[in-house]
């Protein structure tokens, strides 16, 4: 029998494996005007890699292992899926006309995405990439969350005003909410009790009982020296322990850090121009915010409460996203 020595069997066996991208600490910025996302390098911030996408990338989310980077193109009318390890689109679900906001089930076996133009949430099966069934809510459909356990997905419509409740095993509406002004995206609590959705043209986030499926309490949003429509809210990230919300507040170049507990904004932070969405790392030091208006990432240090540096990247980004 014929012996090799122990590390070119060691490098036979890793060459012959499968490559796998697993907390590369990389951030994933998508520009709707330069058709691609952008990587980056999560520790020099420096640029690893732009990926071509289908036109005008917007909302990116992982899967749940983070092998997978789905992106919504509204104009390419796909979902566009990026091989986090290859950084290159792999695969794409097509024909989904202008695709808007999404969400992945726990399970990983459906993605629910907003279809503006047609009124209706979309039911995608994630093994077929085929969209086996729309349920119809309010006019212009944006967020969409998936709860923790499956059984229920939330959708705003921007029109109607309305956070639409999906029973997602009978695919049927069990519940309208009305809330703020073109109500945009969510954040859920991590004890599953509180359900936050901004409102772009109200400058508020409502605050809804998730048990009651109402209105518990409103947010309004005031930095100083801002006319009401120019303060214009939309992302939101919530800490883990459900204490500390930040919330881009658009034209009005901030972000708003929000006492959860108290219902209060304790400070706002100078950003980019346009915020759009911003998300936290893993260990929640720093938060990352998608300029639109500036064609940068704003990247704050969360104990200071300040900017530390701005990264350009594509023209128009409008989320990151972080893979730690």
């Amino acid at each position: 029998m014929k012996l090799f020595p122990l590390s070119l069997l060691s490098f036979s066996l890793l060459a012959s494996s499968p490559a796998f991208a697993k907390n590369t600490g990389y951030l994933f910025v998508s520009s709707e005007d330069d058709h691609i996302v952008t990587v980056l390098d999560g520790k020099t911030f420096e640029k690893i890699k732009d990926i071509k996408t289908s036109k005008r990338p917007r909302h990116l989310q992982f899967n749940p292992d983070k092998t997978l980077l789905y992106a919504a193109c509204g104009e390419g009318e796909s979902i566009d899926i990026i091989d986090v390890a290859k950084l290159e689109v792999t695969d794409k679900i097509a024909d989904i006309e202008d695709p808007e906001a999404f969400d992945i089930s726990p399970d990983n076996k459906t993605l629910y995405i907003s279809l503006e133009d047609d009124g209706a949430l979309g039911i995608i099966d994630l093994t077929s990439k085929k969209m086996t069934k729309t349920v119809e809510v309010g006019e212009e459909p944006e967020g969409v969350l998936a709860s923790p356990d499956g059984k229920t997905v939330y959708v705003t419509s921007e029109v109607a005003n309305t956070v639409h409740v999906i029973d997602t095993a009978s695919g049927e509406a069990k519940a309208a909410i009305v809330v703020g002004e073109r109500p945009r995206r969510f954040a859920l609590s991590p004890d599953g009790k509180e359900l936050w959705v901004t409102s772009e043209l109200d400058a508020s986030a409502s605050i809804i009982d998730v048990a009651s499926n109402t209105v518990k309490d409103k947010l309004t949003f005031a930095p100083e020296g801002f006319r009401k429509e120019d303060i214009t809210p939309v992302g939101i990230s919530m800490t883990k322990d459900g204490k500390t919300a930040f919330v881009t507040i658009g034209r009005a170049n901030r972000v708003a850090v929000v006492d959860v507990a108290a219902r209060k904004v304790e400070t706002y932070i100078l950003v980019g121009e346009r915020a759009w969405n911003a998300t936290l790392n893993q260990d929640e030091s720093l938060l990352f915010v998608a300029n639109g208006l500036s064609d940068d990432v704003s990247i704050v240090k969360v104990d200071d409460r300040k900017v530390t540096k701005s990264v350009p990247v594509g023209r128009v980004p409008y989320m990151v996203v972080v893979d730690d």
